[in-house]
């Protein structure tokens, strides 16, 4: 039972003050160079070669014969496991079933922050923002401008839904310009059963697949200031409130359990979604990934999957 009450803290729910001020940063991802002077690491997202899948990661569907297989009493009800780089499949259940994914949408919110908001800026705190409800930073301080670094670590460690509204602002002005604008950035990935509609997931009314996250997830992997954050079991960072410090805790229950190599990506939680999962854990050099949507038990089934999926062999 209190595996159960960990695993719903760790999917959106409850705020992330604290005055413990160890922290555990993880350093932006780096691109190598190979001996030509060609860059060998693209961003966090692994080796460049000519046979790199499209972008975004188009997932091998047409092979039905995965070499995992993993048969849950409670499965999610869809999932996918894949390979990052390669897009092969390893184990799927209804990877194309479009549902709602709650507090994953932020990763689209943080991709698009990543890209237009430089580093270095401010995002003003406004009255929305700190109204909104479900999971918070919650010492956002009225009308004052924090740090963009501050509120895209609020927004991805521990699902700031004000974080989300303040963050769509800065970047659209408005957040049904916002929305408007994640829309029209997963038509461009091909995200062709997502819809968003909100920054934060909270409302239900978005929806995507576990084909869809797939991509996302490589995109996330993709940004560095993201993948730099994703990975943080905590952070202490500065904030214009009483201390000067905001201490931050992974809600990612392979993060914050130290599951070796986790590196991501996000949790979500509203009754309407259920549980859902979007992870990523990279290990000798292989990168997979995880699909949960609707768990009754997301860390433990993706430790499961991921456990299997070391074990099979690669796609060559």
């Amino acid at each position: 039972m209190a595996g159960a009450a960990l695993l719903a803290a760790g999917c959106g729910a409850g705020a992330a003050a604290s005055s413990d001020p160890a922290t555990v940063g993880a350093p932006a991802a780096v691109v190598q160079a190979d001996a030509d002077g060609a860059e060998a690491l693209q961003a966090a997202n692994g080796p460049l070669s000519a046979t790199e899948p499209p972008e975004p990661l188009a997932v091998k569907l047409d092979d039905v014969d995965d070499p995992v297989v993993a048969r849950f009493k409670r499965p999610p009800r869809a999932g996918l496991l894949f390979d990052l780089d390669t897009g092969e499949v390893l184990w799927r259940k209804d990877p194309l079933r479009r549902l709602p994914i709650a507090s994953v949408a932020k990763t689209m919110t943080a991709i698009l922050v990543a890209r237009r908001v430089p580093e270095g800026s401010k995002v003003r705190v406004t009255n929305e923002a700190r109204a909104r409800r479900g999971s918070r930073i919650g010492l956002l301080p009225k009308k004052k401008r924090v740090g963009v670094s501050a509120m895209l670590n609020g927004l991805l460690i521990v699902s700031g839904n004000d974080a989300a509204i303040a963050l769509a602002q800065r970047v659209s002005g408005t957040v049904p310009r916002f929305v408007a604008l994640m829309n029209r950035t997963a038509q461009e990935m091909h995200l062709s059963c997502t819809s968003f509609a909100s920054p934060d997931g909270l409302n239900d009314r978005g929806y995507s697949c576990p084909q869809d996250l797939a991509a996302l997830a490589r995109a996330a992997l993709d940004e560095p200031r993201v993948a730099a954050v994703i990975r943080r079991p905590r952070a202490v960072l500065p904030f214009p409130v009483k201390g000067g410090k905001l201490f931050l805790y992974s809600h990612n229950p392979l993060v914050r359990a130290g599951y070796r190599g986790a590196i991501g990506v996000k949790t979500g939680f509203t009754y309407g979604a259920g549980r859902c999962f979007l992870g990523a854990a990279e290990r000798d050099g292989r990168r997979l990934g995880v699909v949960l949507l609707n768990s009754p038990d997301p860390g433990r089934q993706a430790r499961q999957l991921l456990d299997r999926g070391w074990r099979a062999p690669a796609d060559s």
